[in-house]
């Protein structure tokens, strides 16, 4: 959402319903971006706080900092149209799918919708 808020190109002139349709646009991304913000904070929180035990920082000691990082940049991301934040955000989550999958003794594939 942030590539798509950063692409959109307000309307030139005093056109309402362009603007009005510009605003409408911008709402909604701002909106979605917000709320797959926290929808990635919510769900990482869960697997750091259900899932990873004491015993994983034995082999992964930056676990807890590299979830409170990617949990900041989550809120980082909801309060501004970064796309830097966004990407480092993009990337602390790959680093923690690779961490959960590696502690499962797997390995998965890191595919994006874009």
């Amino acid at each position: 959402m942030t590539k798509k808020l950063i692409a959109l190109v307000p309307p030139e002139g005093n056109d309402a319903a362009a603007w009005a349709v510009y605003n409408n646009t911008f709402s909604r991304f701002v909106a979605v971006k917000e709320e797959q913000a926290q929808e990635t904070k919510k769900e990482l929180l869960i697997l750091w706080t259900d899932y990873f035990k004491p015993e994983h920082l034995a082999s992964f000691p930056d676990l807890h900092d590299t979830f409170w990082k990617a949990a900041k940049l989550c809120s980082a991301c909801k309060v501004n149209v970064d796309q830097q934040k966004a990407e480092e955000l993009m990337n602390a989550v790959e680093v923690i799918h690779n961490i959960f999958w590696k502690s499962k003794g797997r390995s998965d594939s890191w595919v994006t919708a874009s």
